[in-house]
């Protein structure tokens, strides 16, 4: 085991068409995810279209397979890594790569949970917005404003890095809060590209029903140390984590502590495995001193 190297795996944004083209693993794994789900991800995933790629539906077992192939091209090089760590969808990837979800488990409940959260969205429609320039206590404290104003939720859903906050929740309180944040000084502050409002209070329904689907799952401890959202802290205990799988769809990401909780424990060099870079431009907002690598760099200095 690499005593100072983490896995992180990326979660709904890092998507693309084309993606998982260039990792010489990926055929054998979108076999196995095209059998699986019975039908074909990896056209979906090499040729688009980007509109049914996006779905979320589609989008969390794509991202979850190219994550894995990432993983199966990058394992042989690196060795295991000390600790891991998964944004949002990102954490079903980081337990295979622990070995507490098989990849077959996994992929049947990032399906599950793409499908529950569209149509929690369906009922309770809502979306999302980053916030850039506020920190996290000003932020939390206009959206708390907010929610009491409007009766409806609106909340940190992610907090991703000094000066990056994503906000959850409901339509109109949502486009109050973007009116306030950008009055109390935000750079920016603006729509994302999604119609669900993910890690909030508007995802109850979901989280309920995926928890059920939870529990059909058999979760195995880590063989390395798992750092989850819901706690910004490690997980070994199985029921833990599934209870912590379960809170991830209501509850935020505490992304930046997470990684600042690793970084303490003495990490030292960082690899996004999967999609994207996503990651590593937020880890360099949180610690520019780690060493940063993605899979497209690592693959292209092997040549």
């Amino acid at each position: 085991m690499s005593t100072d190297l983490a896995f992180l795996f990326p979660g709904q944004g890092s998507q693309y068409v084309g993606m998982g083209a260039d990792l010489p693993t990926a055929a054998e794994v979108f076999d196995r995810a095209d059998r699986l789900l019975g039908f074909a991800l990896s056209r979906l995933c090499l040729e688009g279209p980007a509109e049914a790629l996006d779905d979320t539906v589609n989008t969390q077992p794509a991202i979850l397979a190219v994550s894995v192939a990432a993983l199966e091209a990058l394992r042989e090089r690196l060795g295991p890594p000390r600790w891991v760590a998964g944004h949002s969808l990102g954490e079903f990837s980081a337990l295979v790569a622990a070995g507490a979800l098989t990849f077959e488990d996994a992929l049947h409940l990032v399906r599950e949970r793409g499908r529950l959260m569209k149509e929690a969205g369906q009922r309770s429609p809502g979306g999302m917005a980053a916030v850039i320039g506020l920190e996290r206590e000003t932020v939390g404290r206009i959206c708390a404003q907010i929610s009491e104003q409007s009766s409806a939720h609106v909340g940190i859903a992610n907090d991703n890095c000094p000066g990056q906050i994503v906000i959850s929740g409901d339509e109109g309180a949502l486009q109050a809060a973007l009116a306030a944040l950008s009055a109390a000084g935000a750079r920016r502050a603006v729509r994302l590209a999604v119609s669900i409002a993910a890690h909030s209070p508007l995802m109850a329904g979901a989280a309920a029903e995926f928890r059920k689907v939870l529990d059909g799952v058999a979760i195995r401890p880590p063989q390395v140390t798992f750092v989850a959202n819901a706690t910004a802290g490690p997980l070994s205990d199985p029921d833990e984590i599934r209870q912590a799988l379960g809170r991830q769809l209501t509850s935020p990401v505490h992304w930046n502590d997470s990684m600042r909780w690793i970084i303490g424990q003495g990490a030292a060099r960082f690899v996004e495995v999967g999609p994207g870079d996503v990651l590593s431009g937020l880890l360099k907002r949180i610690d520019p001193t780690v060493e940063r690598r993605t899979t497209a760099q690592l693959l292209l200095e092997e040549g």
